[in-house]
């Protein structure tokens, strides 16, 4: 049986994050969980591996909770060719000369790029064009004119360079920024071209990849940790399950926070009953009202 809640997974190389979904629909399926839904907290591309935040049954619905958070990654940028995918498995558009580079400058070439700025996706990305996925129709061979998205940098860092071949790079971002992107600007920025060689997800929010072939189950408090909690009696999950308000209480502060800088993610309150989280709640005239019921609890 697949429990309802966030799994914690780690995507292999040449898996696309809906390969993941379909092996989960598969043991379901095995299961007799037919109608389980199930969806992902923010796809990884196929060349990348590391942390999938997989979402079952009623966790299902924080989807939208996730997209805000940090996420960190480690990614290799490989100097001297860009390509229309911005990644190792893409056309080599155009070539330069990275002999010149130096870790000096591309330091410096990293500042511009921090905090809020405007970014234009891949055309090879998940980007709706109306209403379809940007990288159906590059596919398909049509021409794909993506616009600007703002996007949030809160860190990056250079950890090894192989000079003038390709650089570690580790950063702090915000949900909608592209790693693939920001590889790609840094080449035009320094004019020799990049793309990435390497694309490794290790952590969403407070939350870090298991490692390969394992699996960490997240349930009641440990779903949503950056937000409050209010604790709940019998009477009060009684009054939520019916639609009837509850006091407002004491809320339990929360017990993750994001880093320092990194923009607010947004914080409902948890309502908490036996160790579950059933609900979450919004301030009403009457107190506390449900604008999540997870029918049943995670």
């Amino acid at each position: 049986m697949i429990e309802a809640g966030i799994h914690l997974v780690h995507k292999t190389v040449g898996q696309s994050s809906f390969d993941v979904i379909r092996g989960f629909k598969r043991r379901a399926f095995e299961a007799g969980q037919k109608k389980l839904a199930l969806g992902h907290g923010g796809t990884l591309d196929p060349f990348a591996d590391g942390l999938l935040l997989v979402l079952a049954g009623q966790a299902t619905r924080l989807m939208e909770l996730m997209h805000p958070l940090p996420k960190t990654y480690v990614a290799e940028v490989a100097w001297g060719v860009e390509t229309d995918t911005c990644d190792l498995q893409g056309l080599s558009l155009s070539e330069g000369d990275a002999s010149r580079l130096t870790p000096a400058a591309l330091n410096t070439a990293l500042t511009p790029f921090l905090g809020w700025t405007e970014q234009v996706p891949p055309a090879t990305s998940a980007k709706k064009i109306d209403g379809e996925a940007a990288y159906k129709k590059a596919h398909r061979g049509e021409v794909v004119l993506m616009k600007p998205s703002r996007v949030f940098l809160l860190s990056a860092r250079w950890i090894s360079h192989e000079l003038p071949r390709r650089s570690m790079l580790e950063l702090t971002c915000r949900g909608g920024f592209y790693v693939r992107s920001l590889g790609r600007d840094l080449g035009r920025a320094l004019g020799c071209g990049a793309h990435l060689a390497a694309l490794r997800r290790t952590a969403i929010g407070p939350w870090a990849d298991p490692g390969l072939d394992r699996e960490q189950l997240l349930k009641g408090a440990d779903l949503l940790p950056w937000c409050p909690s209010r604790l709940l009696s019998d009477e009060d999950a009684d009054h939520l399950s019916h639609g009837r308000p509850v006091p407002v209480g004491e809320s339990q502060p929360a017990t993750w926070a994001p880093p320092e800088g990194f923009p607010d993610p947004g914080a409902p309150l948890r309502a908490l009953h036996e160790g579950r989280l059933v609900a979450l709640l919004k301030p009403a005239e009457e107190g506390l009202r449900t604008f999540a019921n997870l029918r049943g609890g995670l």
